[in-house]
């Protein structure tokens, strides 16, 4: 599972270090607790050429009548991907992104304990999504996108049995849809990631309100 991002990198380093062509929207602000049907930043290519921009993180099909399913599609499970009413749409047209963020809060199912995860070098973490554009009743379009889950690795296992499915860097091109790839390779990208690649620490309750959104709530505490 996927509920809660940050993004706190700065913005030319991200462009610098993702390859981007172009940044979209020049508004883009660090965020610390960044929930679902907030605006995130994901990358899509077209033609080779990658650009950063924000799209609602909910998923909102195009045959959708309201954008209220954004609240339960903001995760998309790997096994279901091809096959759910909300993805397969995306993903038969291989409307694939790569949501940035630098870490994500999970919450340990036993006591409710939040954790950060990141990878162990700090880099810009790279999910793997799926976005639709969606026209409200009003004429205004939405740019969505939903996160893809898988099973968690062994590290992650000791808080969630679910996580993210992290893209490496040399896998990018083919999730962007740079290199050309069939359903088989595509769906071997949804795996668990290396737990020796990530790390993770306790973080404060304070992380569950939304309203709070400040840097240090990532800042590791002592349990």
């Amino acid at each position: 599972m996927c509920g809660r991002v940050r993004l706190a990198s700065d913005h030319s380093e991200i462009k610098i270090d993702l390859g981007l062509a172009e940044i979209l929207h020049d508004h883009y602000e660090k965020r610390w607790n960044v929930p679902p049907t907030s605006m995130i930043p994901a990358i899509v290519s077209t033609n080779g050429l990658r650009v950063l921009e924000p799209m609602r993180w909910g998923l909102i099909p195009a045959w959708a009548k309201d954008n209220k399913m954004a609240f339960s599609t903001f995760n998309a499970r790997a096994d279901g991907i091809d096959t759910k009413p909300a993805y397969r749409g995306a993903w038969k047209a291989g409307r694939r992104c790569l949501v940035v963020i630098d870490g994500f809060y999970e919450w340990r199912k036993s006591d409710k304990q939040p954790f950060f995860v990141s990878l162990g070098n700090r880099a810009p973490m790279l999910l793997a999504g799926l976005w639709e554009d969606w026209r409200a009743p009003t004429g205004e379009k939405v740019r969505s996108c939903t996160i893809v889950t898988t099973d968690a690795n062994s590290l992650l296992a000791q808080v969630h049995d679910r996580m993210p499915v992290i893209i490496a860097p040399d896998d990018w091109a083919t999730w962007l849809g740079e290199k050309p790839a069939g359903n088989d390779e595509l769906k071997a990208l949804l795996r668990p990631y290396p737990p020796e690649r990530l790390v993770l620490w306790p973080v404060d309750r304070k992380v569950g309100n939304v309203r709070n959104e400040s840097a240090d709530l990532a800042d590791a505490i002592t349990l």
